[in-house]
Formats: C-alpha cells, sequence, structure tokens
C-alpha cells in the first residue's frame, strides 16, 4: 500500500523560493521613495566627508609635501571617521544596530571604494595632466555609488546585529 506524503512534509521540504534577478531587485530598489531620500542624505554626509578629505589631502600633500598616495590614505582615514557618525546617525538612522559591527563593515565598504578610487586617481595622475587634488576630487565622486550600495545594503542593512 502505497502512501502519499502529507502537505507538511512537501511544503517542509521545498526549496525556498530564488530570489528575484538583480536586475529586478535594482528596478524596485530604484522607485523606492526613501531610498532616493537616503541617497540625498548620504551624498550630504558625503558631501561633508568629501571636504575633510580634500582639506586633510591638500594639507598633507601640499603643505607638508607627502606623496599623493600617502596623502590620500591620510585623508581617507579621517574622513572616514566623519561619514560613519554621521551616516548611522542620520543618513540610515541604525542606531539601534550594534555599533561595532556597524563600524566593522562601513569601514570594510569604506576600504573596498578607497582603493577603487585610489586606482581612479592613480590612473588620472599618470595618464593626465589633471592636478593631483584634482584627481583626487574625481576619483571620489566617481567611487561614491559603490560606498552608497555597499553601505546601505550591508553596513546598516537589516542583517547587522542589533543591541
Amino acid at each position: 500500500m502505497s502512501t502519499m506524503p502529507d502537505e507538511t512534509t512537501t511544503l517542509a521540504q521545498a526549496p525556498p523560493p530564488a530570489p528575484p534577478p538583480v536586475h529586478i531587485r535594482v528596478g524596485q530598489g530604484l522607485r523606492r521613495t526613501q531610498n532616493w531620500i537616503q541617497f540625498v542624505k548620504f551624498m550630504a554626509v558625503g558631501g561633508s566627508g568629501y571636504a575633510v578629505n580634500i582639506g586633510v589631502y591638500a594639507l598633507v600633500h601640499e603643505a607638508i609635501g607627502i606623496g599623493h598616495l600617502r596623502s590620500a590614505t591620510a585623508a581617507f582615514l579621517v574622513a572616514v571617521f566623519n561619514n560613519f557618525w554621521w551616516n548611522r546617525h542620520w543618513t540610515f538612522g541604525a542606531r539601534a544596530g550594534h555599533a561595532g559591527f556597524q563600524a566593522a563593515r562601513f569601514f570594510a565598504v569604506s576600504t573596498v571604494a578607497f582603493f577603487f578610487a585610489l586606482g581612479i586617481s592613480q590612473l588620472l595622475v599618470s595618464t593626465t595632466s589633471l592636478p593631483d587634488v584634482i584627481s583626487q576630487a574625481i576619483s571620489i565622486v566617481v567611487a561614491t555609488p559603490l560606498n552608497f550600495i555597499g553601505n546601505k545594503m550591508w553596513s546598516f542593512g537589516s542583517s547587522v546585529p542589533r543591541r
């Protein structure tokens, strides 16, 4: 005598549905007003970090005479602290998340974006006649979308442990 599996057994063994393809998720994300508000806030915080970054870069590179790669590194380290605090408290309103986990993830995303920007800066400095500070400024703008998406989805996303 053959028995048929009951509904609970069948449902429990069914694989979870596959997430929609990336282009669908991106399209859905682009239609959410809250994402655009966060992006505008992120850009405002980025503007303050940008000013800090360029200021520190100019001070270290121009006034002290340190090379452009080391100057960019020093500028990044100062600006990343500024940006973490403002993004955590204002842009993403993620105060309930564990600050240590958020900081580690924020630093990781920022480091990836930094090295991407550093590559752009090196390319511009070595292949164009643009001043070093202008090359640095352009490289930061180019890396901004990568930085926003990484921080929104991972650093301050729902997967970050709560306090």
